[in-house]
């Protein structure tokens, strides 16, 4: 991956050292006449986006948050039907409300890939579906401005009266014009010794050439590196007229000992805040392969010690995992609580999606403390079971509780969430509403948008739904399996085995024309080799 660039003399004096709820609301209608501020959208209709005005169901409460139906029938034993799924397997939910903050992090489906490639099964500690489904490309449609679009649509599977439900949010197209703000970017980079191995420091020195060649002239960076201690290399550094400085501390990048994660993560804030641009996107963009062994290994700890700089300055995180031995719960975690994401990355082909194909959505921010809430229809719902999403779970009633934390999302992302849903026998008529909730990124001002779902809107099988749809039942299908190794068959209804998956997956890239369903496929292959 050369680069042809000129190299200006170094900055001078560039090394420098650094020291290593929920509050619950009262009634639902209350909070929804607050006057906050909503935004409309398209027209309404079973499966597509609609206003709020268009979202009120049928209790009478404007969207997204019907009241809680206490004392609900959620289990299948209940209402003694028959499901052909066993009731452990698909937990009945509470009540008819799914809190969830928003999360575009992929890591876990690509370093599942890198395992499977290397002829191993991944942890099913490592496996959280919704990053699998996350992985892929879909066409929801898009808004002008900052914010989202929902789409709800459905296909009914194989498994009695049970039917996948999938909530889409997406926010606007990714601008890599002028018109995005500046960004100031503090790379910290695990410089380590587990940092030698092919594939690790070396593809992260690439991939760092490449962007800083596409950045632009009034964006900045700043380089932080750590092993045992952290130093910043390269203090916060506009681009126009430096870019040749920048490669030099890139291409002098060698790795020495220990991993101080905390270290670099601590000392990474503190030179974003030295560095801080007001009215630019401020952004820590962390790349290791998270295996911390020295100082601080804690994400909760080492996050409590730059918590003002995260809070006061609204410095996000974002994390790009490396190597075939990756710390992939510990990059996780931080990236969650920083208020980012997290990518993984294994060759050239991944850096440069990362690093260069993925840059506006990667650095800019459409809005902050993005969370999701989807009410299902007590009269034509009996069961539902969100798909992931575990770790990023909110409290029902702290949905437009805005001091409450959210995902932060970029331009050009999609957000999928998606639910096994039981529908009652003959069950006709509304299902489910889901909304978004957002703060404005420049004024913390909150919006929200919904769209709902009518039964008569589903797909009568997931062979006959959108191919978008179906590489997201795949995917999704794919990771239960890949996290239930005592079940071959997964525990989602409607699973089919790894053999039908594969097959449908080869089908699908045939006819998407789609390398990443292709790379889907063939991991899918791999597992079936495995197994």
């Amino acid at each position: 991956m050369e680069t042809n660039r000129t190299r200006p003399g170094k900055l001078p004096g560039v090394r420098s050292r650094h020291r290593t709820r929920r509050l619950r609301t009262t009634l639902l209608a209350l909070t929804a006449a607050s006057g906050l501020l909503l935004t409309g959208c398209g027209a309404g209709g079973g499966g597509s986006n609609s206003s709020n005005s268009d979202a009120a169901n049928r209790t009478g409460f404007p969207a997204p948050a019907p009241p809680v139906v206490s004392g609900g029938d959620n289990s299948s034993e209940q209402d003694g039907e028959q499901t052909g799924t066993p009731a452990d397997k698909v937990a009945p939910s509470p009540d008819y409300l799914s809190t969830f903050a928003l999360d575009v992090d992929t890591a876990s489906y690509g370093y599942a890939r890198r395992v499977l490639a290397d002829g191993q099964r991944p942890d099913p500690s490592t496996i959280r579906p919704e990053e699998f489904v996350n992985s892929f490309r879909q066409d929801y449609d898009r808004p002008d401005g900052n914010g989202f679009t929902v789409t709800v649509d459905g296909a009914r599977t194989d498994s009695s009266n049970w039917s996948l439900v999938r909530v889409g949010l997406a926010t606007r197209t990714a601008d890599d014009s002028d018109e995005r703000p500046p960004a100031a970017l503090t790379f910290v980079i695990d410089v380590s010794g587990s940092m030698s191995e092919t594939g690790r420091l070396d593809l992260a020195k690439k991939s760092l050439d490449e962007m800083t060649d596409r950045l632009r002239d009034d964006d900045s960076v700043a380089l932080v590196t750590f092993s045992d201690e952290a130093e910043t290399v390269l203090p916060m550094t506009r681009l126009d007229g430096h870019r040749g400085q920048v490669h030099d501390a890139i291409d002098e990048l060698e790795t020495q000992s220990s991993t101080n994660l905390g270290a670099g993560v601590e000392t990474g804030y503190a030179t974003a805040t030295e560095g801080l641009r007001k009215g630019a996107t401020n952004r820590v963009v962390l790349i290791s392969d998270g295996l911390a062994n020295t100082g601080d290994t804690s994400a909760d700890s080492i996050l409590d010690r730059i918590a003002d700089e995260r809070r006061d300055h609204g410095i996000t995180l974002f994390g790009v995992g490396v190597g075939s031995d990756y710390g992939d719960a510990l990059m996780e975690k931080l990236a969650d609580k920083g208020d980012g994401h997290t990518a993984y990355v294994s060759n050239d082909t991944d850096a440069r999606k990362v690093f260069v194909d993925q840059l506006p959505q990667n650095i800019d921010l459409t809005a902050r403390d993005a969370k999701a809430q989807v009410a299902f229809d007590p009269e034509t719902v009996a069961q539902f079971r969100l798909i992931g999403y575990e770790d990023r779970k909110v409290a029902d009633d702290d949905f437009r509780n805005d001091s409450v934390d959210g995902g932060e999302i970029g331009p050009g992302h999609t957000v999928t969430a998606l639910y096994a849903v039981r529908t009652r026998p003959g069950a006709d008529g509304h299902l489910a509403t889901a909304s978004v909730r957002w703060l404005d990124p420049d004024t913390r001002a909150p919006h929200e948008e919904s769209g709902q779902l009518e039964t008569d809107a589903l797909h009568d099988s997931l062979s006959s739904a959108p191919n978008t749809f179906q590489v997201t039942a795949v995917a999704a299908y794919f990771a239960d399996t890949l996290r239930s190794p005592e079940d071959t068959a997964g525990t989602l209804p409607g699973n089919p085995g790894l053999g039908q998956l594969a097959a449908r997956a080869h089908a699908l890239a045939k006819k998407t024309e789609d390398t990443d369903v292709r790379q889907l496929a063939e991991a899918i292959d791999e597992a079936r080799r495995i197994d």
